[in-house]
């Protein structure tokens, strides 16, 4: 009997922690808020020419881009596969191609500050024999990543309020 009621006690614990993967801990979206966001020290139009700009210097097409809403939406040329990539596609019948696809949100907070929220997000497209597809998309949730494309929006600002 108190072989059953351990037993019984145990399987959930054993299956509880059989479930947990042990990976990193999700972020709340305040912390990814945090790192997708910075101010910058720049009126409206300055923040989101600038946007722009770095976005087209990073390669990306932009395809939509309003200042009255401060609204952009930006993605990557297709990075198709090559190598041994390629070959394992040839053999499974599948073939794989990615974009980086970005939109950014440039608000003003007061008339000499600018707040430009940026968002990352990998797209795939899985594509079989007979025309069959399958799209994947995960957000990009590496700090490094907004960091750096926040410092390129930095120095954009920065040459344009130096040649004013």
């Amino acid at each position: 009997m108190k072989i059953q009621r351990a037993l019984l006690l145990a399987v959930p614990l054993l299956l509880t922690a059989c479930a947990t993967d042990g990976g990193a801990p999700q972020k709340t979206s305040l912390e990814i808020q945090s790192f997708q966001s910075k101010q910058f020290e720049a009126d409206k139009k300055t923040a989101f020419n600038s946007t722009m700009s770095v976005f087209q210097d990073l390669g990306y097409v932009v395809n939509s881009a309003s200042l009255e809403t401060g609204f952009i939406t930006a993605e990557s040329p297709l990075k198709g596969a090559d190598g041994m990539q390629a070959f394992l596609e040839n053999i499974s019948n599948m073939r794989s191609e990615g974009k980086t696809a970005v939109t950014a949100f440039v608000e003003e907070i007061n008339g000499k500050t600018t707040k430009v929220r940026l968002s990352f997000v990998q797209r795939d497209k899985m594509l079989r024999e007979y025309g069959q597809q399958a799209n994947r998309e995960k957000p990009i949730l590496d700090p490094k990543v907004y960091e750096s494309a926040f410092n390129k929006i930095g120095d954009a600002i920065f040459i344009r309020t130096s040649q004013k």
